[in-house]
């Protein structure tokens, strides 16, 4: 016997409460989806002018952030592609519907901020040997741009950053550039008061040192989720012990636990109980049990839970073994 929390609410048009939550959900995705079409127009705006200005002045600082904003367009563009593409329904061939394409774009933006941190670490490193000359006047100018600009993505972004982890991985990437900008502007500032260009380099090396923590903290959240791994902040074996301490629950094994997309753990088990519960009408209250001390026991919610209940001796019957 299975139980599974509540379907789509889409499919039920008679769960006022829970179409209330799915237009909610949608209206949420459709504000996420406006901040980052608002945030992809400001970058690309910076981006243009940033590469304008690397050129005229050949400054490796604009320059790597004239790369990190070319990146940061690509990824605000898959996390916009991402938010498209959560708003729509589930289907009999994708049943969570899209939900994981967040998760997706975020593993994209991460790595790629990953490769842009490192090469410009490389690269800040090979020019401290012979730093080129850079006029701090223009490089000022467009650092100040810079950060304008990212200042309004940051904003437009800030309220929507919680939602999922496509939308916390866009804002620290505007963070990431606003960091930039600032590390341009007081490269600029130090060449005008002592002449001294290296400090185009370290500023490089400052927006390197930003950019890689921050992207390895997204990459290992997204791919925890692509790995199925264990909701955070929840205690799988907790989990199984406080199950367990069910009346008439003899053991449970095959027990499963991961997340699907932001907001949205799963958890399944096998539930071996006591063989009258399944003559004596106690198996529905043992269901019910197992549903209520999923859903509010735990730190991590799991509101959908499954729970197969099976008599001693069933696990015999079981192809695989988990």
């Amino acid at each position: 016997m299975n139980t599974t929390a509540p379907k789509n609410p889409s499919r039920n048009p008679n769960e006022h409460g829970h179409n209330h939550g799915e237009l909610g959900h949608n209206h949420g995705a459709h504000a996420n989806r406006k901040r980052l079409l608002i945030a992809l127009g400001t970058t690309a705006i910076i981006l243009v002018a940033e590469v304008i200005g690397a050129a005229w002045i050949g400054s490796l600082a604009l320059l790597v952030d004239a790369g990190h904003m070319l990146t940061d367009t690509a990824g605000l563009s898959m996390a916009l592609f991402a938010a498209h593409l959560a708003t729509k329904e589930a289907t009999s061939r994708h049943t969570w519907g899209y939900a994981r394409s967040e998760v997706i774009a975020a593993t994209g933006q991460a790595a790629v901020l990953l490769g842009v941190g490192i090469y410009v670490l490389i690269e800040a490193i090979s020019r401290f040997a012979n730093p080129p000359e850079i006029p701090s006047t223009p490089l000022l100018i467009f650092g100040i741009i810079g950060l304008v600009g990212n200042i309004i993505s940051m904003l437009v972004l800030f309220t929507g950053k919680d939602a999922n982890l496509n939308m916390r991985a866009a804002f620290l990437e505007v963070l990431n550039d606003a960091l930039g900008s600032v590390a341009v502007i007081i490269a600029a500032v130090s060449i005008s008061l002592t002449g001294w260009t290296g400090a185009d380099a370290v500023a490089g090396v400052i927006i390197g040192i930003l950019i890689i923590p921050r992207s390895l903290r997204i990459l290992k959240a997204a791919i925890n989720i692509l790995m199925e791994a264990v909701p955070e902040g929840l205690d799988i074996n907790e989990v199984r012990t406080h199950l367990e301490e069910l009346d008439h629950v003899i053991s449970v094994h095959d027990l499963h636990a991961s997340v699907v997309a932001t907001g949205l753990p799963v958890l399944s088990a096998h539930v071996v109980v006591k063989p009258e519960c399944f003559y004596d009408g106690h198996a529905p209250e043992i269901l019910n049990q197992l549903q209520e001390c999923a859903a509010e026991h735990f730190p991590v919610p799991l509101h959908h839970a499954t729970f197969q209940l099976e008599p001693e001796g069933h696990d015999e019957h079981e192809i695989l073994d988990h």
